[in-house]
């Protein structure tokens, strides 16, 4: 199946590094960056799960969980863990699902018969606490996924849906954001207290 933005993120039961999990349980109240891996023991991936336990205090103060996929064993990934956390200088504590049978992976469409037909593609889906998907991406075999990006988006995500607000190109947190065209003039006045400036009728930003 093809999973979309919007969606309900497909609920599962899995292996982990920290025990079988429900996913939807899982989730709980929580934002979560859910990623997956072709396999353990690969370099690209190394790297990405040493940054993802590097940046677990910035994950936390966004209220989001982190978890891995790999179509490896939860003993490789234990053994892969000891790899992460000795190579990548860091201490990796989110679970790693364990995804020999395929079964997550074809639920999320990870499985590229053009790539692999074995193994999980990198995605990203960001999810919501309402289990919403927010965000997918598809990494390439050899490129490094983009951290920065990732939490700039969940960042985005979670202000758009505080204030009521879109982010212009290459937003970054304190910049200038967009109201809405929902949102009439009268609204926005009392809406944004820092007022705001119509660049066009259809472009209105202010400062938060």
């Amino acid at each position: 199946m093809s999973v979309r933005l919007g969606d309900t993120a497909p609920n599962f039961t899995a292996d982990t590094t920290q025990g079988k999990i429900n996913f939807h349980e899982w989730i709980g109240n929580s934002w979560v960056f859910f990623f997956s891996h072709p396999a353990d023991f690969t370099p690209v991936c190394t790297t990405e799960m040493g940054r993802t336990a590097q940046l677990g205090d910035e994950f936390a103060k966004r209220n989001v969980k982190p978890i891995g996929l790999s179509t490896d064993s939860v003993e490789e990934h234990n053994k892969w863990i000891l790899d992460v956390n000795d190579t990548q200088n860091t201490e990796l504590k989110f679970p790693i699902i364990a995804d020999k049978s395929l079964e997550v992976a074809q639920l999320y469409d990870m499985i590229h018969p053009n790539t692999n037909t074995t193994e999980a593609v990198r995605s990203v889906f960001i999810i919501d606490p309402s289990k919403k998907v927010r965000l997918t991406l598809t990494y390439p075999m050899n490129v490094g996924r983009n951290f920065d990006e990732i939490l700039r988006v969940i960042d985005a995500l979670q202000l758009a849906d505080e204030k009521t607000i879109a982010t212009p190109a290459d937003w970054a947190p304190g910049d200038k954001v967009i109201i809405p065209l929902s949102v009439s003039d009268k609204d926005a006045a009392s809406k944004y207290p820092n007022g705001f400036e119509t660049v066009r009728p259809y472009l209105r930003t202010t400062k938060l």
